[in-house]
């Protein structure tokens, strides 16, 4: 049976999340910040659904060390519960090469912890959700709330520290970066060839390249950006209105329907309906 906590953003009740950027120098390397909060106490736990994305993480949780987290080629869930948070970095994909001894794929399905790449002197964020009592005395400047007043905190420590130790330039990498930014921004690529021409290269460089510095190959990261069309389709649309699938799936490449909802499910980890329901 699904949980129900799942349907229609009932999962908002007890859980909220936000965004923030990087500083105009760190927008080179930091894709954004983000951060979620929740709060289970008295129920049972919840089963997140975390969709996959093409960019490195580095995790702050409340329960456990700073991770790094590689790519996942597909879904992934975690389990939550009690009163907790997170506070993520989310590096801009084809970037955090510089940062490590091997090719990102070394990362890809794996978590390692944090120390390992970024050593121990990384500053110990704390997520952890202010408490009312807490947000009375210390108000956020602005008239913002404790929240952002943490996240702010958490952004700028986290800044101080990567810029006392930036890694060297990585052309190559910065090169396969606005690569990505392009796939991401073409709906028209759908293809490793297409890509290939459009950059002068052949496929068999543009596999080993984004192996290195993505950690996926560039027909996993086309795949992902064509598949976040549909649930920008999805979000668009007004109350009650149909989407056409199939000529959806004829815009985005597919040869039927049918291809494109095995593609999103084997990448979301449900049909798109499933997922409409869900948000």
């Amino acid at each position: 049976m699904r949980d129900s906590r799942e349907l229609a953003g009932a999962w908002s009740r007890f859980q909220s999340h936000g965004f923030a950027p990087a500083a105009d120098d760190l927008a080179g390397l930091v894709a954004r910040y983000w951060w979620a909060r929740w709060d289970l106490r008295g129920e049972p736990g919840y089963r997140q659904l975390i969709v996959p994305q093409p960019s490195v993480q580095l995790t702050f949780p409340t329960d456990g060390p700073p991770m790094v987290r590689g790519v996942s080629r597909g879904r992934v869930r975690r389990t939550l519960s009690g009163l907790g948070a997170v506070f993520g970095v989310t590096f801009r994909p084809g970037v955090f090469r510089r940062f490590l001894d091997t090719p990102v794929d070394a990362l890809t399905d794996r978590a390692l912890p944090a120390a390992t790449v970024f050593g121990p002197d990384l500053p110990p964020l704390d997520p952890a959700p202010p408490t009312r009592t807490a947000e009375a005395r210390n108000p956020a400047p602005g008239g913002g709330d404790a929240t952002e007043r943490a996240v702010a905190v958490m952004v700028a420590d986290f800044e101080r520290f990567l810029r006392a130790r930036m890694p060297p330039g990585d052309p190559v990498g910065d090169e396969v970066a606005g690569w990505v930014a392009d796939i991401a921004a073409t709906p028209a690529l759908r293809r490793v060839d297409q890509l290939a021409e459009r950059y002068g290269t052949g496929a068999r460089r543009l596999q080993r390249l984004f192996a290195e510095h993505v950690g996926v190959s560039p027909k996993w990261v086309i795949r992902r950006y064509r598949l976040h069309e549909v649930t920008e389709r999805m979000a668009a649309r007004a109350p009650g209105a149909t989407i056409d699938w199939a000529g959806l799936a004829a815009e985005l490449g597919y040869a039927d329907q049918a291809h494109l909802v095995r593609d999103f499910t084997n990448m979301f980890g449900e049909p798109p309906t499933s997922y409409a329901a869900r948000y």
